[in-house]
């Protein structure tokens, strides 16, 4: 039932992000009960498996399922998840491991959410109440950007917002890069507004045509963002979104980004 605890190289870069854990000024513990190493080894479970926070079994020594839950909800408020995965870009990037000459965007629906904000009935599954997952990655895979949104938002509407957010990541001379070459996207981005963004910010546009490019083919390079969303899907408490909470769900995603460079960094080492 165990599965792979975290690498050593995503401890490395996690480990000085955590806060210092500051005593309770009301007399309670001096010290924590679950360190921080084998909490995040809880949140990776859960994460891996998709089990419920409470059925994380006690026997493996990582502590309650509340405790690592109560640990994921404080380092996402002091930002420890929003610095990691940009942590492990700027270590692929000291390898010159990101390929900026091409980037890929794409959205995915994530089904049965039990509710909650950025969810909505998605018009594509019956009404059903769904969210949506939207990624852009490196010509390789590697994730740069993941944004939430309702599943009857069309992808169209979050493509400036993903483009924008794709960050600056420093770690070779010369200043960050933040813009690729190129970007690959599918019919549901045939918009001029789409085409005018990336132009105004000199990338690229490669985005097929409705009506030219059979929806049967998935493309000679778009086929990489496809990849990494089922690498998303892989980890259980992604392939269905089961926290309510947006902020949780969300610092699920971020430490998923996070595993998945890591395990490009791991190649390196």
């Amino acid at each position: 039932m165990a599965r792979r605890p975290v690498s050593k190289e995503l401890w490395r870069q996690l480990q000085p992000l955590i806060p210092a854990f500051v005593p309770s000024a009301k007399g309670g513990a001096r010290k924590l009960a679950v360190s921080d190493e084998a909490a995040l080894n809880g949140i990776l479970f859960v994460l891996q498996t998709g089990i419920p926070w409470e059925d994380l079994p006690q026997s493996l020594g990582y502590g309650s399922g509340m405790t690592c839950w109560r640990r994921l909800r404080d380092w996402n408020a002091a930002g420890v998840w929003e610095q990691l995965p940009q942590a492990m870009l700027t270590r692929l990037r000291e390898h010159d491991q990101i390929d900026w000459s091409r980037a890929s965007i794409d959205g995915s629906s994530v089904p049965k959410p039990p509710g909650g904000r950025e969810t909505s009935p998605n018009p594509t599954d019956r009404g059903k109440l769904d969210s949506k997952r939207h990624i852009v990655v490196d010509a390789r895979g590697i994730p740069l950007v993941i944004l939430v949104s309702g599943a009857n938002r069309h992808d169209s509407k979050m493509f400036e917002r993903c483009v924008d957010a794709i960050p600056a990541v420093a770690g070779l001379s010369g200043r960050p890069r933040k813009r690729p070459a190129k970007l690959h996207a599918d019919k549901d981005y045939d918009f001029k507004r789409c085409r005018t963004h990336l132009r105004q910010r000199s990338i690229i546009g490669r985005i097929a045509r409705q009506g030219v490019e059979s929806s049967q083919r998935l493309g000679k390079h778009r086929w990489v963002v496809e990849r990494t969303h089922s690498w998303f899907a892989g980890f259980g408490k992604l392939r269905i979104r089961f926290e309510r909470r947006l902020d949780i769900h969300e610092a699920l995603l971020k430490l998923a980004a996070a595993i998945i460079c890591a395990r490009f960094v791991d190649r390196l080492c």
